[in-house]
């Protein structure tokens, strides 16, 4: 089955632009060559599990490298970088790279499960636009759902009715997708994004009692804050380092301040490299989910808890 493609559909929305100036067309049209490139590169991958990992990290952080510094740091326009958040180039590249970790060569615990891996939009809640002056076809079955960044989740069907036998046109039938195990990628994390994944997270558990929700960051913008009352499973530092300080970010908002701290910006993102071992965390924590099996009475009385 072919994967989910968000940076690539980011790539080419941005090239469709109107705003994007003419000298950075070429650029574009580069790293979407580039971009066949790393795809290929990582579907290419051999090994074990963990020699798999390492290696597509590897990719990962060489890949993005490219997009950090190459397309948007050396541009001589000053679009890509002041539109970052809202042409979303960066963490789309996380987006997209999450689905080929989750595939039965990384982790052979999930082939069998008949799921769909990738940036999806997942059920919230359901409510019915419907009373007794006004009925509505199937109570006037109305679903919530949420853009999740990456999701393992099953495609579900819900079917509405006054009628018993569910017979047409007294019945609405709605699609959405059930999330089992949901991240948000983070480009930066800070206290206000903190705190929204909070109340995500409690929507997503509220929606699914078994669900498990995980906020994958790469910087650091934020002084630690316990994950413990909240329902976040884990947030986990994909670099294990903290964002640049924002009075040296504001030398990069124009060409000239780029050029002249090129070497000092691309060696913090060389120091800070993607981590594998992060990476294998969040591999395991599926893992670990997909491993979980139902209590068996006699085991639970021999050991005498569960």
């Amino acid at each position: 089955m072919a994967l989910p493609t968000p940076h690539l559909e980011k790539l080419n929305a941005t090239l469709d632009n109107d705003k994007l100036p003419d000298e950075d067309k070429p650029r574009i049209k580069a790293a979407i060559k580039r971009y066949n490139k790393w795809i290929g590169d990582l579907n290419a991958v051999t090994g074990s599990p963990q020699e798999r990992i390492q290696t597509m990290v590897k990719l990962l952080d060489e890949y993005r490298l490219y997009i950090d510094i190459e397309l948007v740091f050396d541009s001589s326009e000053d679009f890509l970088y002041r539109q970052k958040g809202q042409l979303k180039l960066d963490n789309s590249v996380i987006e997209e790279f999450l689905p080929h970790l989750v595939q039965p060569a990384v982790l052979p615990e999930i082939k069998g499960h008949e799921v769909i891996v990738g940036p999806t939009t997942c059920f919230s809640s359901i409510n019915f636009s419907t009373s007794l002056e006004v009925p509505v076809v199937g109570g006037g079955l109305e679903i919530r759902a949420k853009n999740q960044d990456f999701a393992i989740s099953k495609k579900l069907y819900l079917k509405a009715s006054h009628d018993s036998a569910f017979a047409d046109p007294a019945t609405v039938t709605k699609e959405t997708h059930i999330g089992f195990v949901v991240a948000e990628c983070k480009t930066n994390l800070d206290k206000t994004m903190f705190q929204e994944a909070c109340a995500t997270a409690h929507d997503v558990k509220a929606a699914v009692a078994g669900a498990r929700y995980y906020l994958l960051c790469e910087w650091l913008d934020m002084t630690p804050l316990s994950t413990a009352p909240t329902d976040i499973d884990e947030i986990i530092l994909l670099r294990k380092a903290k964002r640049i300080n924002s009075n040296v970010r504001a030398k990069y908002a124009t060409y000239a301040g780029r050029k002249a701290n090129r070497a000092a910006y691309r060696k913090y993102l060389t120091d800070n490299p993607f981590r594998a071992d992060v990476f294998e965390r969040f591999i395991g924590h599926i893992r670990s989910i997909l491993r979980n099996e139902v209590p068996v009475e006699s085991d639970v009385l021999s050991r005498g808890y569960f």
